[in-house]
């Protein structure tokens, strides 16, 4: 009976102080505020892409992959209004996602013309039917992108970080 006693009070008193420290673990020390760490990386800031340089217009007439780009004064304004590191992520990411879709397209779509452009402003499809879509980039706020084209459906931008699934619904419907 001692013995059954003496393991309840041992028992009880292990619960208690385990549970203090759980209370104590999750709670932050007196004098502290559950204040959210700074960023270190600023958000991207990129607001409104400037207007081409260039009045352009590249007419698209097989199936395609076109990449588009800042031309170089356009480039130099979105440098001017964007701090260096907003537009060096900008550059960076354009840089690497569109070599990544360039080596998915050479791989997996070879039969897909890539067309590179950074002195249009007008992208013009024309379709198989005859009928055309124009696109301008400059209404585009993203700095490079990707439109793809099969001569059978409207181009369609689309989006760099999935390119390997974009590209197989576009061209597989």
């Amino acid at each position: 009976m001692i013995k059954n006693n003496l393991f309840k009070a041992i028992t009880g008193i292990s619960i208690i102080a385990l549970l203090a420290q759980i209370f104590f673990a999750c709670n932050p020390a007196p004098g502290h505020k559950n204040e959210k760490p700074q960023k270190t990386i600023p958000d991207k800031q990129f607001l409104k892409k400037p207007p081409s340089s260039f009045q352009d217009t590249l007419t698209i007439t097989f199936p395609s992959a076109v990449f588009y780009n800042p031309d170089s004064l356009q480039l130099e304004k979105i440098k001017s209004i964007n701090n260096k590191m907003i537009f060096e992520s900008l550059t960076h990411d354009c840089f690497f996602q569109m070599r990544n879709a360039r080596m998915v397209l050479k791989k997996y779509w070879p039969h897909i013309h890539i067309i590179e452009t950074s002195k249009a402003r007008y992208l013009l499809f024309i379709k198989a039917d005859g009928s055309k879509t124009i696109i301008d980039l400059n209404a585009k706020n993203d700095i490079c992108g990707i439109f793809i084209f099969d001569r059978v459906k409207d181009p369609e931008l689309i989006d760099m970080m999935n390119v390997d699934t974009e590209l197989g619904f576009y061209f597989k419907k």
